[in-house]
């Protein structure tokens, strides 16, 4: 008999590790992890971890046999920045991948006759304004405005998006008898920071790589001009977003797509905040004109009252507790050891 798990891909990234450590305190909860990478050794125990690639049809078709995978957190994804350097690669990652579990999730469904639930983590790229302008003008964007990115990392996650939906509402829909189609839900995040993993190729990581420089002494300067803005949210915010989507019901969903969002801050202003808990930070801003026209072509803000509406969504970690509880504290103390 095969066991029961939740499944968790890209688990070793940063995301992954922070909602690993909530799920694994659920009492009862069999949780599934794979990744390219290890698991930390602090994370060792609170889950089963298989190191391999997505793509690999045989490794998936062998974890099918031997797991029933009653929910999956698809986290795995190559990021914008080196999405940018490697379009086909990420495209394989980002969007065949993808797809490989949609089917997987969706033949799953059918096979034991109800809904196995997809939470996707989607992104602030999916989004893309034309010009500086335009941003200025349209200060917070809804989830169906703007959806014209201008990277590939957003494109493979606008199309993740619409592949969810069709398997969720049309897969199969000329079968004599349509069976059920999986549940799928994401979340739109904002820039994420995190106080306890290095960034790892994001075009906003400008904002925890000032922190982390800060923190370790180092001098950083930022690719960004000073009044570059977008929203960000800290990750004990993006962990809860997954997990409050997650455990909505159905019937309260009225879309399959969701903005959150926490705070939005310019690059002079996340600036202040690190001199202010750094006193020797050395930030100076080098924009690269290329990554900061990404930037650009993302919102300043982005309007998450649908989620607020249809499950209460709502950050625990506005810009002052998330500088002055979460962010400054923890980043000290990692370096201070």
């Amino acid at each position: 008999m095969r066991k029961k798990v939740i499944f968790i891909t890209g688990a070793s990234g940063e995301v992954g590790q922070a909602l690993l450590k909530e799920l694994a305190q659920e009492p009862g909860v069999q949780i599934l992890t794979i990744d390219l990478h290890p698991m930390p050794p602090e994370m060792h125990g609170l889950s089963t971890h298989v190191e391999g690639d997505l793509l690999n049809a045989r490794l998936l078709a062998r974890l099918v046999s031997e797991y029933e995978m009653d929910v999956i957190f698809h986290l795995a994804a190559l990021l914008s920045t080196r999405a940018e350097i490697q379009p086909e690669e990420a495209h394989q990652v980002n969007v065949e991948a993808t797809l490989q579990l949609l089917k997987i999730a969706a033949e799953e469904s059918q096979w034991r006759r109800r809904p196995v639930q997809f939470i996707f983590p989607s992104s602030i790229a999916a989004y893309g304004l034309p010009d500086r302008e335009t941003k200025n003008h349209f200060q917070r964007v809804r989830e169906f405005e703007w959806n014209q990115p201008r990277t590939m990392y957003g494109c493979n996650k606008l199309y993740c998006e619409m592949l969810g939906s069709y398997y969720s509402r049309y897969y199969r829909q000329l079968a004599a008898e349509q069976p059920p189609t999986i549940d799928f839900r994401s979340v739109r995040f904002p820039g994420l920071i995190s106080a306890f993993t290095v960034p790892s190729g994001g075009t906003s990581d400008y904002a925890p790589e000032m922190l982390h420089a800060a923190a370790q002494g180092k001098p950083y300067s930022c690719f960004v001009r000073e009044e570059a803005r977008i929203p960000f949210m800290v990750m004990p915010d993006a962990v809860r977003a997954l997990l409050m989507l997650a455990k909505a019901p159905r019937q309260h969903l009225t879309r399959q797509v969701y903005n959150v969002t926490s705070f939005s801050l310019s690059a002079a202003q996340i600036r202040d905040r690190v001199c202010a808990a750094f006193s020797g930070a050395q930030i100076r801003f080098e924009p690269d004109h290329k990554r900061e026209a990404i930037v650009d072509s993302w919102p300043a803000d982005i309007d998450d009252s649908a989620a607020r509406m249809d499950w209460e969504w709502a950050p625990a970690y506005d810009v002052e507790r998330a500088f002055s509880e979460y962010l400054i504290p923890n980043i000290k103390q990692r370096y201070a050891r």
